[in-house]
């Protein structure tokens, strides 16, 4: 009995202990207040590139909740991570009620719709499906494998297309004030040119054209993608039927690797970018080691606004040239969407909080909370002086873009299939092909067509109507 009495306040130190440890343990980042225990609703969602972005889907959330008397708890993931989180989430069968990355459209989605594992969110869409543009709405409209039919699997909130930026103050420097050229041919080689008269000012460091040539990284498929289009190839046509055995397609994707990668070979493109990554592209860009890139999103001016004499005057903001046949270009857009999985506990809840966000005037202050860096897909949302505002130089001009220029979807909305081109980066590998491995750009790109094809033929759709 003595030794049990002199080993109980020993215990109990112990286990007051533990429970102190325990309640320090570092949680996700949260922004919900409510514990678990009351949580009816579980929303993870790719964390903004600008806390303002954050902080105006927080305010729809505590609106919701205080309008419905629900509850939610939203997690804020970095990019790289929340897609191996959901991919980690559906192998354990514990995923969130409301699932949204800011990549997941272009590999992940139409995978997941393919295979029946997300909510048709029609009834979602429907009550203001007149407010969206037709591209964003083929953007969310997937088939489904297992029902054997097209429905809308995500819920449009907002797109990207691609941007030309490059710096103004380092073309003064090399002479060339004058307009840059819109012919397809003179607008390329005015980069070239510049890099030239730059190197010839010891500027040696500095290279024309901030092209991605790597596997790692998107931008690569999606630039190589805007340029095939600027030569009018589509690899599927309108009902996702593969065309990459016509013979004049085939010889434009030849015709266009050789001339992207010659761009490289030529020494126009840096060394490095063929070991890029998403990010990199920027990088090089805002260090001044490149005259001109292409990006995905308006990140890179929106890094600078801070810098007024950055932001208004060094960098500059520029659309696409004319298409080599003389036309006006037509833009590929990607469209940022979240999801339900087929598996979540609370599926019309989810539903009835996306309804809310999509309702205008929730979905554009969000919208703008990424200044700039993504664009709505409601023309109502247009109306608002934030997108045509003069004064600033970049989101007037991207905005554009979407609103007097042609737009269209990614092929990987069109046939599923195609999520896995874009996965496998298949354009990025011919590309490797014939820079590392010294393949001929014809001999790369057959051997990207045989497996474009191979993946076509494991995802038969037998009614792509």
């Amino acid at each position: 009995m003595t030794m049990r009495r002199k080993l109980f306040p020993i215990i109990l130190l112990f286990l007051l202990g533990l429970i102190l440890v325990t309640c320090s343990i570092d949680r996700p980042q949260n922004y919900s207040q409510k514990s678990d225990l009351e949580t009816s609703l579980t929303i993870w969602w790719s964390r903004g590139y600008y806390p303002e972005q954050d902080e105006a889907l927080q305010k729809v959330i505590s609106d919701w909740e205080e309008k419905t008397d629900n509850k939610v708890k939203v997690l804020f993931f970095s990019e790289d991570n929340i897609l191996h989180e959901a991919i980690d989430a559906l192998a354990k069968d514990k995923t969130p009620d409301i699932f949204f990355s800011e990549r997941a459209e272009y590999t992940l989605i139409p995978k997941w719709a393919w295979e029946g594992k997300l909510v048709d969110v029609s009834d979602v869409i429907e009550p203001v499906k007149n407010l969206y543009s037709d591209s964003a709405l083929k953007s969310v409209s997937f088939y489904n494998q297992t029902k054997s039919k097209r429905s809308y699997y995500g819920v449009p909130i907002m797109q990207q297309s691609l941007h030309i930026h490059y710096w103004q103050d380092l073309i003064s420097e090399a002479g060339l004030d004058d307009e840059i050229p819109k012919d397809w041919d003179k607008f390329w080689q005015f980069w070239q040119n510049a890099q030239t008269v730059l190197r010839q000012k010891n500027e040696n460091d500095i290279y024309g054209l901030g092209l991605p040539m790597s596997i790692d990284a998107s931008d690569t498929y999606a630039i190589f993608e805007q340029i095939l289009e600027a030569k009018n190839i589509q690899i599927a046509d309108k009902e996702g039927n593969l065309q990459v055995d016509k013979p004049e397609i085939r010889q434009t994707i030849i015709e266009t690797l050789e001339w992207y990668t010659n761009l490289y070979k030529n020494g126009y493109v840096a060394p490095i970018a063929i070991n890029w990554f998403n990010s990199d592209n920027n990088t090089n860009f805002l260090n001044r080691n490149v005259l001109m890139t292409i990006n995905p999103t308006m990140s890179i001016p929106g890094s600078q606004r801070e810098d007024a004499e950055i932001y208004f005057n060094k960098i500059k903001t520029i659309e696409f040239p004319n298409n080599p046949n003389g036309t006006k270009p037509t833009y590929l857009v990607s469209v940022k969407q979240p999801v339900i999985f087929k598996t979540v506990a609370h599926p019309d809840l989810a539903k009835e909080f996306l309804l809310y966000l999509v309702q205008p005037e929730n979905l554009g202050p969000y919208i703008q909370g990424a200044n700039g860096r993504y664009f709505p897909v409601m023309s109502q949302l247009w109306q608002n002086p934030f997108w045509s505002d003069k004064k600033d130089p970049h989101i007037s001009l991207a905005s554009q873009q979407f609103t007097k220029h042609k737009t269209r979807s990614f092929d990987n909305s069109i046939n599923p299939a195609y999520s896995q081109v874009h996965s496998e980066n298949i354009w990025g590998k011919a590309m490797l092909a014939v820079l590392i491995e010294n393949l001929s750009p014809t001999q790369a790109t057959d051997i990207a067509i045989n497996r474009i094809k191979e993946i076509f033929n494991q995802w038969q759709i037998p009614n792509k109507k």
